[in-house]
């Protein structure tokens, strides 16, 4: 991780950094076809940042046909794993050298704090297409035991024209979540990201071609739903992946019926409970934890820890460590390296999130935040906001807020807080703290969630794992080794041999 400098420096360097809004498609940077752009706006300050191509139905057509001529052609589809993992390398070495450059466009359009990206989303994004590079040429099919008279083989290929539709909390990291695996598998892809933070995609882009990928491989396009729904109805793209919410989710998934059937894979949202029994091991970190979980970038993580759910007994004693924890998280000026939060997306989402908050003042008891600030101008930033739930069934305890608001739930047994965690419509994360062993196989056997954590809340970012949900969180997972099946093909081929 580079030097983190200090917010002069940082703030010097945007007022000079060169910002690309043009889309990337074939290998090159281009306007749009109809000529059309809309303004990129920093969360920081509210301030424009960049005119962006707004890419429509002929720019889609463009790039998957680039994407389908590179694919059709065997330029990274039909080259040997290792030279493909050379240049995944080599793209994130270069990732790596341009750190503070797109760290910096990351917490200038997204309004997270600079802290965060030079330290956890960069590192982050390149430890992922690293690991999944160096997966390439680790991966076998197989050779089934079958009547000796026959051979035959089960093999992966890829699927040919994988797009990417990628949301605005991680914008680097949630891409490289998609287009790492689809890439390492031999596709071709189109990469979407969110019209409220195209720059960093649009600034890989051409590492990517610096590096080595051949002209059409990746391509990045920009613009509003439109551009996402033209991508789901292609009949040119064998494959969409998609982070975002379930009403964009399911219309996708309709998208892809009605056109080719093509593959979808969702990763929705999420209303994780959090589970803290009167044994939990550490009832002070179990509060810092809790506060991480919901506080951290905003509050605008999928999987954030959103309800807190407490055995009665330690109620008392966990909200007060909470609410001293919860302090640590008030937001200051995102290129302040010292800040731990920064700012709301936007001031659409600020408000979104405001409207729970109401909600939330009418059903339950805000024992603290709750307030917008005014901090560098005009950029929506919130105070660390909580709640004490007398009923489980509140609004705010069941519905996505998408913000830095947590909601606290007190419960007596086991099976009350099992019974409360899996009553919403999601199931993406969970957790459960305890000191018994036969809890904690309890629990984390009966909790309807991806990822369960135990004593811990998201504190493991490690590859390895795979990251998905349960019911309205989506289907399919993103990270480990099943992420790579995911873009492939599998193909038995069997041989008579006399």
């Amino acid at each position: 991780m580079p030097e983190l400098k200090d917010q002069t420096y940082w703030l010097e360097k945007a007022r000079t950094l060169p910002l690309e809004g043009r889309a990337f498609i074939d290998g090159a940077y281009v306007d749009a076809q109809s000529g059309a752009t809309f303004t990129s706006y920093s969360p920081i300050d509210g301030a424009p940042l960049a005119a962006v191509a707004q890419c429509a139905s002929a720019d889609i057509d463009l790039a998957v046909a680039a994407a389908r001529r590179s694919f059709e052609a065997g330029v990274w589809s039909a080259i040997s794993a290792q030279a493909r993992k050379a240049v995944l390398l080599k793209w994130a070495q270069l990732l790596e050298t341009h750190t503070r450059e797109l760290a910096l466009l990351e917490s200038l359009d997204s309004g997270k704090p600079i802290a965060d990206t030079t330290g956890g989303d960069l590192p982050g994004t390149i430890y992922c297409l690293r690991w999944f590079a160096e997966l390439i040429d680790k991966v076998h099919g197989e050779v089934p035991a079958i009547d000796p008279q026959f051979f035959g083989t089960v093999t992966h290929q890829p699927l040919g024209v994988v797009a990417a539709v990628v949301p605005w909390n991680y914008p680097l990291l949630m891409a490289a979540w998609k287009f790492a695996p689809a890439l390492a598998a031999g596709n071709s892809v189109v990469l979407k990201p969110s019209e409220k933070t195209p720059l960093s995609a649009l600034r890989i882009a051409a590492l990517g071609l610096q590096a080595g990928l051949p002209a059409g491989v990746f391509s990045v396009v920009c613009g509003d739903g439109q551009a996402g729904r033209a991508l789901s109805l292609h009949t040119d793209v064998d494959c969409i992946a998609f982070t975002g919410s379930g009403k964009v989710g399911r219309e996708i998934a309709k998208n892809a019926a009605s056109s080719n059937l093509k593959r979808v894979w969702l990763e929705l949202g999420g209303k994780s409970a959090n589970i803290v029994m009167a044994d939990c091991p550490d009832i002070p970190q179990a509060a810092r934890s809790a506060a991480a979980a919901i506080f951290a970038n905003m509050g605008q993580v999928c999987s954030a820890g959103s309800r807190l759910l407490v055995q009665r007994s330690i109620a008392d004693t966990l909200i007060t460590e909470l609410l001293q924890a919860a302090e640590h998280y008030q937001p200051g000026h995102p290129l302040d390296p010292a800040s731990v939060t920064g700012a709301i997306i936007d001031s659409v989402q600020l408000d979104q999130v405001c409207r729970y908050i109401e909600i939330g003042e009418h059903e339950a008891q805000l024992l603290t935040g709750g307030r917008t600030l005014t901090l560098a101008g005009t950029g929506a930033y919130l105070q660390p906001t909580i709640f004490l739930a007398h009923d489980a069934n509140a609004r705010i305890a069941n519905e996505e807020i998408f913000g830095p608001v947590l909601t606290v739930i007190v419960f007596d047994t086991l099976d009350e807080a099992i019974a409360i965690a899996n009553q919403t419509e999601y199931g993406l994360a969970a957790a459960i703290w305890s000191s018994d062993i036969s809890t904690v196989h309890n629990a984390t056997r009966r909790l309807k969630a991806g990822t369960v954590w135990v004593n811990c809340y998201d504190e493991l970012v490690d590859m390895n794992f795979p990251f998905g949900g349960f019911k309205a969180s989506g289907n399919g997972r993103d990270n480990s080794a099943h992420a790579l099946s995911k873009y492939t093909e599998l193909k038995s081929t069997i041989q008579r041999c006399r």
